[in-house]
């Protein structure tokens, strides 16, 4: 044993060889009791707790990287032992532990934002951009001290020269700038939330908001694409959001018949009696023949021709049945607006819009209401003495030729 001994005193490399060994054996054994004993036992409690927040930091990985602290501080306080290759594994190690922290702090972050996801006010006021500039800065401090290890410099020395290089940082950095200040606007302006649907056509966008982040808002569309807009763009394009059809509770049908405009007549007495016989309009078209008489009356309206005086019209009468239908139908939000409005004529007739809203904004729900609505209207039209304005097709051609 004393030669042995002796032996490694004479050969200074042995004995800092063995040295090292020994310290890369306490590092390795206290990793192991960090990370695969008190690592586990903190897993177990946090699957335990109450509390979310622990399980998020658990899934971030946050504790595994701190675990590696451990080891590097083990070695850090133990070179001393090793004075000929201190300088060189020390320097190597405070490396390590730089880098480390970046990761945990970033995987820290990452934490606060999924627990911060679980909370209702999240969609309003997302906080990932935010986040995403911490660790951006988080690493362009980390790689400072880095480099000021290798360097032997001061961190804070290398901290006053990107001070001088704040022109070339600016136009590295654009796009991050932009988006950030982005960020904060679409936050303070209530523009966007998570679960909006908005529709940017320049960019090929119509569905929901599904992420909002520092440089990218990723809107899936419809057919299920996933459309990524640069954040930035929200504030210097102009975008639709459909949030406030949601919160009103009613989706806008806006279409209209299109009528041929020489189907529109005088109502004559047969057919306001068969008008009278009609549920909806029934008081209506009483309450207006008397109306309409008394005033011709009254007037000495001469009523042997029909454009003297007042009188009904088969259009008029249909407006007033679609208003009263419209305003009975149980798939409609009746506290917004219900009309049947009359449309500047043109070249395919005279169009008669709808204009109402649900009673849902789910889609499948809209679309049966809107169609259970105009299948109605089309089928009763032909009642009126009213037709429909359509191109003639190759059909109607054939009829003409027998």
């Amino acid at each position: 044993m004393k030669t042995f001994l002796t032996y490694i005193e004479q050969y200074p490399i042995v004995k800092s060889l063995l040295l090292l060994t020994g310290i890369f054996f306490l590092a390795w054994l206290s990793y192991f009791l960090v990370h695969r004993i008190l690592i586990v036992l903190l897993k177990k409690a946090a699957s335990k707790s109450k509390t979310r927040f622990d399980d998020f930091l658990v899934e971030s990985k946050t504790l595994s990287r701190l675990s590696y602290i451990v080891p590097l501080l083990v070695i850090d306080n133990l070179l001393f032992l090793t004075p000929n290759i201190q300088p060189f594994i020390n320097r190597f190690s405070h490396i390590l532990l730089i880098w480390i922290f970046i990761l945990a702090i970033s995987a820290f972050l990452g934490a606060v934002n999924g627990f911060y996801e679980t909370k209702p006010k999240s969609k309003e006021r997302p906080i990932k951009g935010y986040i995403q500039v911490a660790v951006i800065i988080i690493y362009i401090l980390g790689i400072i001290f880095i480099i000021g290890s290798l360097t032997g410099q001061s961190p804070w020395v290398l901290l006053s020269g990107v001070g001088a290089m704040t022109a070339l940082v600016l136009l590295i950095f654009k796009d991050t700038i932009l988006s950030f200040v982005a960020g904060i606007q679409i936050t303070s302006y209530d523009l966007v939330h998570v679960g909006d649907w908005i529709e940017m056509p320049e960019y090929g966008a119509d569905g929901d908001v599904i992420d909002i982040a520092l440089h990218t808002v990723q809107v899936q569309n419809w057919d299920k694409t996933i459309t990524v807009i640069p954040t930035h763009k929200l504030t210097e394009k102009s975008f639709k959001n459909w949030r406030g059809m949601i919160q009103a509770g009613g989706r806008r049908i806006k279409r209209s018949v299109y009528l041929d405009q020489s189907s529109v007549a005088f109502c004559t007495d047969e057919m306001i009696e068969r008008f009278e016989k009609i549920h909806l309009i029934a008081d209506y078209v009483r309450q207006k023949k008397e109306e309409l008489e008394k005033f011709n009356a009254e007037n000495k309206i001469d009523d042997a021709l029909k454009v003297n005086g007042r009188r009904m019209t088969n259009l008029g009468t249909f407006r007033t049945y679609a208003q009263a239908y419209l305003e009975m139908h149980p798939k409609l939000n009746h506290n917004l607006t219900t009309m049947v409005r009359q449309l500047p004529p043109g070249p395919n007739g005279l169009p008669l819009e709808v204009y109402a809203f649900t009673n849902t904004t789910e889609w499948l729900a809209y679309e049966a209401a809107q169609a259970d609505i105009f299948d109605h209207i089309l089928s009763v039209i032909n009642e009126f003495d009213l037709r429909i304005f359509q191109n003639p097709s190759g059909g109607d051609f054939r009829l003409m030729g027998k």
